[in-house]
């Protein structure tokens, strides 16, 4: 299946656009649980803001669990820390139960969390496949064409038989716990946020398929259901 590609004008926009189709995937939802990975970066940022600023009454918030495709194994009150971005501009302003909330507890140990995190995901998302399907994974995309934290210099994460992994940033060393490619790939959204000019060329060679774009671990994204990229224009070049 194609992508689904909706470019917005601005970051802002861009946001603002997911922000609204988000709010119809979850409402129109037939289950009485709706199983959304976040991912970090400033557009979430942005989508997090104004989910709390605009959203807050048009959710029915109670029926989310919210996860991460990845995190950072830093402290939650680190400025890195994915669940500590989404807690701050988001769920401190809604009222999310602590249950909700299924967290990657970064101040800990890699190895210890990648295996609690894992459990835990079998423990509450239904499995299709063999594998556990998110109604909604969020995805971001870095400059070497990572995604969550599968690094191209580790792509053996994509067929892992590991629902959760550990990564190493290739420049900086830090670990980070992933969701591993088999899970990405057994979703029934995912969903692609990407902005800024640097992201235009891996962008469009992945678009376009062209003979780089596997060597992009964002490139081997095809999940089950439906893939949508949300860019800005600076981000998609025209």
């Amino acid at each position: 299946m194609n992508p689904l590609i909706h470019t917005g004008k601005t970051p802002q926009d861009l946001a603002d656009d997911f922000a609204r189709q988000l709010v119809n995937w979850i409402n129109e939802s037939p289950n009485d649980t709706f199983h959304l990975a976040l991912s970090g970066g400033k557009t979430p940022s942005l989508l997090f803001s104004l989910l709390a600023e605009k959203y807050t009454n048009e959710i029915n918030w109670s029926k989310i669990h919210f996860w991460w495709g990845d995190e950072r194994m830093v402290p939650p009150a680190d400025p890195e820390s994915n669940f500590g971005v989404a807690n701050k501009l988001l769920f401190s302003k809604i009222g999310t139960e602590p249950g909700q909330i299924h967290r990657v507890k970064g101040e800990s140990d890699a190895v210890a969390e990648s295996k609690i995190y894992s459990a835990e995901i079998q423990l509450h998302i239904p499995s299709l496949n063999g594998w556990p399907t998110f109604d909604l994974i969020m995805l971001g995309i870095g400059d070497d064409g990572h995604t969550a934290s599968i690094f191209p210099n580790q792509m053996q994460l994509m067929r892992s038989d590991r629902i959760t992994a550990i990564a190493v940033h290739p420049e900086s060393g830090q670990k980070r716990v992933t969701l591993t490619g088999e899970v990405l790939n057994n979703a029934q959204r995912v969903a692609f946020l990407a902005t800024g000019g640097s992201k235009s060329k891996i962008f469009n060679e992945i678009i376009s398929s062209s003979d780089n774009a596997s060597a992009y671990p964002a490139a081997h994204i095809h999940p089950i259901g439906e893939l949508y990229w949300f860019v800005d224009e600076e981000c998609s070049g025209k």
